[in-house]
């Protein structure tokens, strides 16, 4: 399983066509493929082998959370597959769960390439996509193609660049009645930094609406969760928990990428003629990785446990993932490390999980979430 990390790896980190959001296309199109063509013997061949190879299955990881199932707690974030035309393949690949997006209303291109760096010394990466997608009513007709499904499927929504702050409530909305009846779950999205004021939207005078319409036209029938930046300061997050309780949403992502650039080892001058972590964007990766999970415990704290957390930032190993899910995520989400560590991640991390679940002498995977902020809250007392 090495040979992605010792040799996949360096040819698509080195290699002439090596642009980080080209190799991702190359990608996309393989899976995409998979999905149209799943018919066709060969491709039918290629994604048995890759179940098989990628995949791991232990009852004590599966449980279920808002009236949903998930086979395991390992989900794919959302920014891989935008336009939702890979959708029953991330199974296949051993995700419990995916998430599509970030859509948005109208169409659009994103932001002018290169939009997309690695920082390889820093296992980490910075994106400034820009929401780039099909929009969400052409997300709507792929999904509508393609129904079957072994994992539950969210969906991301974002804010459309041409829409104007004061018309946001209106652009979410336009999204959610498209995609409504085709996701089990939904996302707010107002934490990217690649989108100008998308982050305003956060506070709470400028959630509140949003969040409001949404659980109006939803009719309590989909989980609907909010995604927020770790940028945030505690009393910020602690608003928006609370916000989150009032509007009775379903859970927190937690967290989003950041714009800070603390202790990068990382160099290498671009074609732009700057260091690549002086390049404006999200960051995502290990450097991510330990503020993410304080505030997963923060919320976890708030909120005693009671308001379900999806983690994710930096997950590279099932170590990562654990100390995630025991500081209070009841499900985690992998990006820029399943790029890093490649397609036989996800089951390293499940096999590590389920050897935690055994050495803790825990009955299930629900009983590791927020157990290490319930065995100091019984040490404390």
């Amino acid at each position: 399983m090495d040979i992605y990390r010792l040799g996949i790896r360096p040819l698509l980190f080195s290699g002439l066509k090596a642009d980080p959001e080209w190799v991702q296309q190359q990608v996309m199109q393989l899976c995409a493929q998979m999905e149209r063509q799943a018919d066709r013997p060969t491709l039918h061949w290629v994604q048995q082998q890759i179940q098989r190879s990628c995949s791991f299955s232990d009852p004590q990881l599966s449980q279920k959370l808002w009236g949903l199932t998930f086979s395991n707690p390992v989900g794919l974030a959302a920014g891989f597959d935008k336009d939702g035309v890979a959708a029953s393949v991330w199974s296949s690949f051993g995700f419990g769960f995916a998430e599509l997006g970030t859509v948005t209303y109208h169409a659009q291109p994103g932001n002018p390439r290169p939009r997309l760096f690695r920082l390889p010394l820093d296992q980490a990466a910075i994106n400034r996509m820009g929401f780039n997608n099909q929009g969400a009513a052409q997300m709507a007709a792929v999904l509508r193609q393609f129904p079957q499904r072994r994992i539950p499927i969210g969906i991301n929504l974002g804010k459309s660049k041409l829409t104007p702050l004061d018309q946001a409530v209106a652009d979410y909305l336009g999204s959610f009645k498209l995609l409504k009846d085709l996701g089990d779950y939904f996302v707010v999205n107002v934490s990217s930094p690649n989108t100008p004021g998308l982050r305003s939207l956060q506070a709470t005078e400028q959630l509140g609406p949003i969040l409001e319409a949404l659980q109006q036209e939803n009719q309590a029938k989909k989980p609907l969760l909010v995604k927020i930046s770790p940028d945030l300061d505690w009393e910020a997050i602690a608003s928006l928990i609370e916000l989150a309780q009032v509007h009775q949403l379903s859970g927190i992502i937690a967290t989003n990428t950041t714009i800070h650039r603390h202790n990068l080892k990382t160099e290498i001058v671009q074609a732009t003629g700057s260091p690549v972590m002086q390049e404006a964007g999200g960051l995502s990766g290990v450097p991510l990785r330990q503020h993410s999970t304080e505030v997963i415990r923060f919320i976890w704290q708030q909120t005693q446990g009671k308001l379900p957390i999806i983690g994710v930032g930096g997950i590279f190993t099932a170590e990562d993932a654990w100390e995630k899910i025991t500081a209070g995520a009841s499900l985690v989400q992998v990006y820029t490390g399943w790029v890093y560590e490649g397609p036989w991640m996800v089951r390293r991390i499940l096999e590590g999980l389920q050897a935690k679940l055994v050495q803790q002498g825990l009955p299930n995977f629900a009983s590791a979430v927020g157990a290490a902020e319930s065995s100091a809250s019984i040490t404390a007392s």
